[in-house]
């Protein structure tokens, strides 16, 4: 039984979905703290692709004096029009895309509605993704599944939990996740070894990695997954050029 793992994170990037994919169950990780800003701060933001490079869209959330809460916790704030402007801004920058047609009415509806917590958006635009992709795995929450601990601890409980045999961490786990525990525990400890593809994105100029996977999704449709797990025969971007690290990577 392979398991990986992952915050709930806003739009994820390719490498999210490539490491789903490696695994049998992908554990949202939902009961740890929320960071907003830093190399942590992907679970309200992401980025798109425009005609002079990208953008963010972030979803304004509620942290004034709610500094320690879990990701579970955290509430949107809905008095802003962030659906509206994160969905025109969509629209706007990919509607010249080969495949926008395909799934435009997929995310218009995901935009259309009325979500009260970030991590219920963001687990609904990650299972849509997931189903969108082909990737038909089982999904599990720590919530839910009472996990506790912290790092290392915390994925051996739930892999423990799920009867895991294998845990699949992205590249950053090397500097928090040592090995000597997951061998203790009977667990085999492996990195994730994701190359990002190259690929052609409705504006050619230059190519700008670590987008959403809506950038994939809109420019390549059914071939996204195997883009991801393959490449597009463009060959890949240079070096590690995703500054920020994510733990549980």
């Amino acid at each position: 039984m392979i398991i990986t793992g992952h915050q709930p994170n806003y739009l994820p990037y390719l490498g999210f979905f490539h490491k789903i994919a490696m695994a049998d169950v992908f554990v949202i990780v939902d009961n740890v703290q929320f960071v907003k800003r830093g190399p942590f701060g992907w679970i309200h933001r992401n980025r798109i692709r425009t005609a002079d490079g990208w953008i963010w869209l972030t979803v304004p959330v509620m942290t004034k004096g709610k500094f320690t809460q879990n990701i579970n916790e955290v509430l949107i704030d809905n008095q802003l029009p962030w659906q509206r402007k994160h969905w025109k801004s969509i629209e706007w920058h990919y509607k010249g895309a080969p495949f926008f047609n395909k799934y435009k009415d997929v995310f218009s509806e995901i935009y259309g509605q009325k979500y009260e917590y970030l991590s219920e958006l963001n687990e609904k635009i990650i299972t849509v993704m997931l189903g969108l992709l082909g990737l038909k795995i089982r999904v599990e929450k720590t919530s839910a599944l009472k996990t506790g601990g912290k790092a290392a601890e915390l994925i051996m409980n739930f892999c423990k939990q799920l009867g895991g045999t294998s845990y699949i961490s992205g590249i950053h786990g090397r500097d928090y996740l040592k090995q000597d525990i997951f061998k203790a525990g009977g667990v085999e400890l492996v990195f994730q070894d994701f190359r990002h593809p190259v690929y052609e994105q409705v504006y050619k100029d230059k190519f700008e990695p670590y987008m959403s996977t809506l950038d994939l999704l809109f420019n390549y449709g059914d071939e996204s997954l195997n883009v991801i797990m393959n490449g597009a025969g463009k060959g890949f971007a240079d070096g590690n050029l995703r500054e920020e690290t994510e733990e549980y990577d």
